[in-house]
């Protein structure tokens, strides 16, 4: 049985992931979408029949038996992945001490280990086909994240796997690329408690992000930080002193997850030095 190729996308039910399927399919690439169940994800499969012809699989990827059961359902339905694309992931804001455990162990496995698991149950399909990995890390990769430590530290670990994979991989034709962006105006936002609104000069669309990425994956290079100054901040992290990352990363988370405007922080807060906008 000649099995079909596809771009496996995981989180493609909305943000960053659904504006990948979009650029995917008008390329002309037929695509295989993955994500919780969720009614996006069949407004997105209809959206995209014009161009490509989407395999939907609504699954929880933290289960153990994730993996070999998305396997086996592109297998059951001739496919296999050309490309991989791991975008679906999660965080939570607030000391990690004082968070719901099973939450954050259930990020580990998210971000981390489903990533992993799929970057590499995949690479004889890859290799076959020459095509790519599309990892999608985050700019808090870069930095240690008092306020959203868990998170940044998975990130991290993104970061490192993809680019070990990028230069395993190149010898047998297979691009593999991280995705680090700043903070994107997406549903994750919210969902990880941060404001649901950023000034726009900080914040970028999901649709330039993805564009980027994919331009970066078709070009075969090692990372991706969309925005020069994303692009800066990635560049002089490794120089500055390594307590004032702390200090300024844990500022600023601080000011990001603080209740609206105009809601004044506690005393308490305000005399240990800590600023909230």
């Amino acid at each position: 049985m000649t099995m079909r190729p596809v771009v496996l996308i995981t989180g493609a039910s909305s943000g960053i992931g659904a504006a990948l399927a979009r650029i995917f399919a008008a390329n002309r690439h037929d695509l295989a979408l993955v994500s919780l169940p969720d009614e996006q994800l069949d407004k997105l499969a209809d959206e995209l029949k014009a161009t490509t012809r989407p395999l939907t699989v609504a699954m929880d990827l933290t289960d153990r038996d994730a993996g070999q059961r998305l396997a086996d359902t592109l297998a059951s339905n001739g496919l296999e992945p050309s490309i991989v694309v791991n975008s679906a992931g999660f965080g939570l804001v607030g000391p990690a001490a004082e968070m719901d455990l099973a939450k954050q162990l259930a990020m580990i496995d998210l971000n981390m280990r489903a990533l992993a698991e799929l970057s590499l149950r995949f690479s004889d399909s890859l290799i076959r086909h020459r095509g790519g990995i599309l990892n999608v890390a985050s700019i808090g990769a870069f930095v240690p994240g008092p306020g959203i430590a868990v998170y940044n530290a998975s990130k991290s670990f993104v970061l490192s796997l993809s680019e070990a994979l990028h230069r395993e991989l190149a010898a047998h034709g297979v691009r593999v690329t991280t995705l680090c962006a700043g903070p994107v105006q997406t549903p994750f936002l919210a969902q990880a408690g941060l404001r649901a609104k950023l000034p726009p000069r900080w914040a970028q669309s999901a649709e330039y992000v993805a564009q980027q990425a994919y331009d970066g994956l078709m070009a075969g290079r090692r990372r991706v930080v969309p925005g020069f100054g994303n692009k800066v901040m990635a560049a002089i992290m490794p120089f500055v002193p390594h307590g004032m990352v702390l200090r300024r990363s844990h500022l600023f988370m601080q000011a990001m997850s603080w209740p609206p405007d105009g809601q004044r922080a506690p005393d308490s807060v305000r005399r240990r030095g800590e600023f909230y906008r």
